[in-house]
């Protein structure tokens, strides 16, 4: 856990494959997707840094998870590339503390399902149809400072039902323009740590430049942020808190 006086650290990983091998969605994210998302959050005050999957242990190795507060998770075709002993680190990090804000095609990620514990499909269509977020928790910390809806024009669809263990906390609700609905801020706590998943984000369409989207992925990196207790003790402990008086039966 960073120092309270210290901004958040934050990292964003992104598979970084599409931006790589299309010309059409390099034109969308000429940049890669995972900085487009770290450069409003580096305006927000974070420190950012970024990762992806062709890096050496996909970016996440030596101490980057240790010094990660919150890691920002967007990955679509090659989840299975991803190896499952950095997927079980991020999981450990997760149940020790870390923050994890989940991105659209990241519910198939090995790390998300891992925590959900369920398959976490759902029906899909690319049309680029209109979406439209509603907020459906307006006290929310996640919601601070949006309105009341979040119009994007083009999308890609997500249709119930979505296979994840009920929501602590479910914030948004998305209605496309095909009929379909679908729970698309929902807000998990496992072991210390906190887990936003947040449904928009198609690599053919700049949702990430849309600055409701990038109030939205802020104010979930504040949300996840570690907090509590640092270090809690589990197992055997031989020492008692208190003297104790031991009766002998």
């Amino acid at each position: 856990m960073s120092n309270s006086n210290s901004p958040l650290r934050v990292t964003v990983w992104n598979e970084y494959r599409h931006e790589q091998e299309s010309e059409r969605i390099r034109a969308v994210y000429p940049h890669g997707i995972h900085n487009s998302i770290a450069a409003p959050l580096r305006t927000a005050g974070f420190e950012v840094r970024t990762a992806t999957l062709d890096e050496p242990d996909h970016g996440l190795g030596g101490d980057v998870l240790a010094n990660t507060d919150v890691l920002v998770w967007w990955g679509h075709k090659v989840h299975e590339l991803v190896s499952d002993a950095i997927a079980e680190q991020v999981v450990q990090r997760v149940w020790a503390g870390m923050g994890l804000i989940v991105l659209h095609s990241g519910h198939f990620s090995k790390p998300f399902k891992r925590l959900m514990g369920t398959g976490c499909d759902l029906k899909w269509r690319e049309a680029g149809e209109r979406e439209r977020i509603w907020i459906v928790e307006p006290g929310h910390p996640i919601a601070q400072g949006l309105p009341e809806q979040i119009v994007l024009e083009h999308e890609e669809m997500y249709g119930e039902h979505f296979d994840i263990p009920a929501p602590d906390e479910l914030v948004m609700v998305s209605w496309f323009q095909g009929g379909e609905i679908f729970r698309s801020g929902c807000c998990y706590h496992r072991g210390q740590g906190k887990i936003f998943y947040f449904r928009p984000g198609h690599e053919s369409f700049p949702t990430y430049e849309h600055p409701h989207v990038q109030q939205v992925i802020a104010n979930a990196v504040r949300w996840a942020a570690p907090s509590g207790l640092e270090n809690v003790v589990r197992g055997h402990i031989p020492v008692a808190a208190e003297e104790l008086e031991v009766y002998e039966s």
